[in-house]
């Protein structure tokens, strides 16, 4: 058998070398865990990306001035403008406002209640109807109940912005007559605050 020029296994060499450590490579134990899996190294992958920051850091912090002296008596005639403050153990997340009185024999209650989470994410209302074109997603659920003899219809607005929720609680009645307040009325004045509501959490 003929034996290969020098020059010839100089070069053979490295290539023999090479491959003897691909075929260790391939063919070592399959169950050593450690091993690296295949795949592109680290400074070829792509950059992890911090998570969205919340639209919302807190809500408004004077809560009872976010709606138009003209809207509250409109909507509940007789109530000082200045409503009440609703009372919360964390103000850097819930505020909000309430307004009642009873005009001659016409009574009605507001509240505006907000709620702004720590982290960033759409959020979805649980039942009711719909309410089309009022921030990521709102409804609106309405009941009346008889008391007394006395009829009182509510309608509540819950609205979903980004990580803040606004709340509007709207009802009312007729104590002479015992009969509950109009149903588009009450529904209208309930949206309507909430729209004002909403506006206020971008100042």
């Amino acid at each position: 058998m003929r034996s290969l020029p020098l020059t010839l296994v100089a070069r053979l060499l490295p290539v023999a070398v090479l491959a003897a450590a691909g075929v260790a490579m391939t063919t070592s134990d399959d169950s050593d865990t450690s091993a690296t899996p295949a795949g592109p190294s680290p400074q070829t992958s792509a950059p992890a990306t911090s998570a969205a920051a919340p639209r919302y850091t807190k809500p408004p912090e004077e809560a009872c001035t976010v709606l138009p002296e003209s809207m509250i008596k409109d909507l509940v005639p007789g109530a000082k403008t200045t409503g009440n403050e609703l009372k919360s153990s964390d103000l850097n997340r819930r505020t909000g406002c309430s307004w009642h009185a009873l005009d001659d024999f016409d009574y009605r209650w507001l509240d505006i209640a907000y709620d702004v989470k720590s982290v960033a994410g759409k959020q979805k209302s649980e039942g009711g109807s719909a309410v089309p074109g009022l921030g990521d997603d709102a409804s609106v659920t309405e009941k009346t109940t008889e008391d007394d003899d006395q009829g009182i219809r509510e309608a509540v607005v819950t609205v979903h912005q980004d990580n803040a929720t606004v709340t509007v609680t709207y009802n009312g009645g007729d104590f002479e007559s015992h009969k509950a307040a109009d149903s588009d009325e009450i529904r209208k004045g309930a949206i309507g605050a909430a729209r004002k509501a909403l506006a206020a959490l971008d100042g």
